[in-house]
């Protein structure tokens, strides 16, 4: 039987992604230490791998696919397929930011007060490209972690870090000046791997339920009954991915309303519908909107 290698992201993205492929119908189990943990498709063999790591990998061969940042495809330059953005992380359905950063009473303003400057980073040859490319002289120096710290305690002038809302930022007492680059998860895929009809259907089969999954968690269904006098009234309140279901109800002159809509909406939405004449609203969580 063929199996397809799917890279798991080991870290920060782990959990989430974990959350993810069960909203999607792929159970995985994380056995102890082990890098091979157990999903539930006898098709899928699970490698759990670095995200940093992940993009060299997928581009040996090693892994046929996997989830990783676009920004550590940019870092290792990896000759990689990237079959789709999927646009998680390990907070919130949103991208990253790569900023930099410096202490809030610094008198670096712009990216040319760096000149001869030392920054810490785990994106180092993004950053030292990036530098080069607008002709200032810094000294890039890898940070294993805790790189906050690192401009905090003296051993660099600056950071280039990752953030979603720069609050860890802010509570070491760092100031942002300039973001790089936005990044959000990929799927990727070993460019031979991805010439194979089947591995590609599969791959194509992840991704429709990934980001079905994903596009889920922003929105709920709702469903009531509407008397027939002010049906016109409740539909025109009720945004839908397309239109709203309605069905008539058994011997009575009302009808059962069903619609998809954003989550967002639904504080202000339900007490409208019930002025409009609404009654039994039900709101309930999807697992995919396809």
């Amino acid at each position: 039987m063929k199996k397809l290698k799917m890279g798991i992201p080991k870290g920060s993205l782990e959990k989430a992604t974990i959350n993810l492929f069960e909203k999607s119908g792929w159970k995985i189990n994380i056995n102890g230490r082990s890098y091979f943990p157990d999903i539930n498709d006898e098709a899928i063999e699970c490698t759990l791998c670095r995200a940093q790591e992940m993009s060299r990998y997928v581009e040996n061969g090693t892994i046929d696919a996997g989830l990783t940042g676009k920004d550590w495809v940019e870092e290792n330059e990896s000759d990689v397929i990237v079959v789709d953005d999927l646009v998680y992380s390990k907070v919130s359905q949103g991208p990253a930011r790569w900023v930099l950063a410096v202490p809030a009473d610094s008198s670096i303003k712009t990216l040319e007060d760096l000149e001869g400057k030392k920054i810490a980073t785990e994106l180092v040859n993004y950053t030292r490209k990036y530098f080069e490319e607008k002709g200032i002289n810094v000294k890039v120096e890898f940070s294993w972690g805790a790189t906050e710290a690192k401009v905090v305690s003296g051993l660099a002038d600056a950071i280039v870090e990752v953030t979603e809302t720069g609050s860890t930022i802010r509570a070491h007492g760092l100031k942002i000046i300039h973001e790089f680059m936005k990044s959000n998860t990929q799927l990727i895929a070993n460019k031979e791997a991805y010439k194979d009809p089947w591995k590609k259907e599969k791959i194509g089969q992840i991704v429709l339920l990934l980001k079905g999954a994903l596009r889920a968690d922003s929105m709920v269904g709702l469903k009531m009954n509407v008397p027939e006098e002010k049906l016109g009234g409740v539909i025109k309140l009720l945004p839908s991915l397309n239109a709203p279901t309605v069905a008539g109800l058994y011997h009575a002159k009302w009808f059962s309303v069903e619609s998809v809509v954003e989550s967002r909406f639904v504080r202000e939405l339900i007490p409208q519908l019930i002025k409009a004449g609404a009654e039994g609203i039900i709101e309930y969580p999807l697992n995919k909107v396809i």
